[in-house]
């Protein structure tokens, strides 16, 4: 078994948001433009309004009914209010916001598709969709999702963790890696007692191969190299949930690269092991 994995590297991404509305916006990117130039702060201002500029972010407005319809069900299921769900049903309107961009750091086309859906829903009083997912996005988590002065990021507002029940577990995978070119993260026949635990370890575990793509980008041209073998730690974990750990302590995850692509990270009976290793005497169960 070799050493690295090798992954191929998309040569564009793409961001897409939708903006339910009950009656058209006035010239809506102009509205973006202003909305972003007085609310938002450098750098992330500078990078919006860069790309509001340029054929990499477009805004299609159009009658709700000739767009394809939004997942009410998935919505629901990914958390959904009952007054947005109803918003999204009943909007006469929408607006499309989308952004392209090569990988790698910033990832700009999600970071300004997002921040002009969440300027143009702030002008309309009406929710935004973030179609990758799909969910909905309230204000304040849309907020805070996009970088600081300091250009960082939680990943954990970008990524969900839906699992699905299965007859000897449950199957565990990432939704978000993909934003970034990355295959996803997934893990099968998880017992219900690590279901927590393991997801925290993913949540670290994805921030860490995250970190390690990115570091390939920039040499990479139609593939990337990432170790087979990688060390998650407390501090990966505590770095995904956008906080710190004084502790160092690390574990190995082996992953696999399988048909999809997606990556397997764990063997059923190396999960607790896992877990017992990084959290010690901290709840792991």
């Amino acid at each position: 078994m070799g050493e690295h994995l090798t992954l191929p590297v998309p040569e564009t991404l793409y961001g897409t948001y939708a903006v339910a509305l009950t009656e058209p916006l006035d010239d809506p990117a102009a509205l973006a433009r202003d909305h972003i130039a007085h609310h938002t702060e450098p750098p992330l201002r500078d990078l919006v309004l860069g790309m509001l500029g340029s054929p990499m972010l477009t805004l299609d407005q159009r009658p709700a009914d000739a767009f394809p319809p939004l997942p009410r069900d998935l919505l629901a299921a990914y958390g959904a209010a009952a007054p947005d769900l109803e918003a999204i049903t009943s909007a006469a309107h929408l607006i499309a916001v989308r952004a392209a961009y090569p990988p790698g750091r910033p990832p700009a086309h999600e970071w300004a598709s997002r921040a002009v859906a969440g300027a143009l829903a702030a002008i309309a009083g009406t929710p935004v969709v973030d179609v990758f997912t799909p969910r909905v996005l309230a204000p304040e988590h849309l907020r805070r999702s996009l970088p600081g002065p300091d250009g960082t990021v939680r990943l954990t507002d970008w990524m969900l963790l839906p699992h699905t029940a299965g007859p000897d577990g449950f199957f565990v995978t990432t939704k978000g890696l993909a934003r970034f070119g990355l295959p996803e993260l997934q893990t099968e026949n998880v017992t219900p007692d690590l279901l927590e635990p393991w997801g925290r370890v993913l949540n670290g575990l994805a921030h860490r191969v995250l970190d390690l793509w990115l570091a390939e980008l920039p040499g990479a041209a139609l593939t990337a190299d990432i170790p087979e073998t990688v060390p998650v730690g407390l501090r990966d974990i505590a770095a995904a949930q956008g906080t710190g750990d004084p502790e160092d302590r690390e574990a190995l995850v082996r992953l696999r690269l399988d048909p999809g692509p997606v990556l397997t990270a764990g063997e059923p009976d190396t999960l607790a092991p896992l877990c017992a290793a990084l959290f010690g005497g901290r709840p792991c169960r």
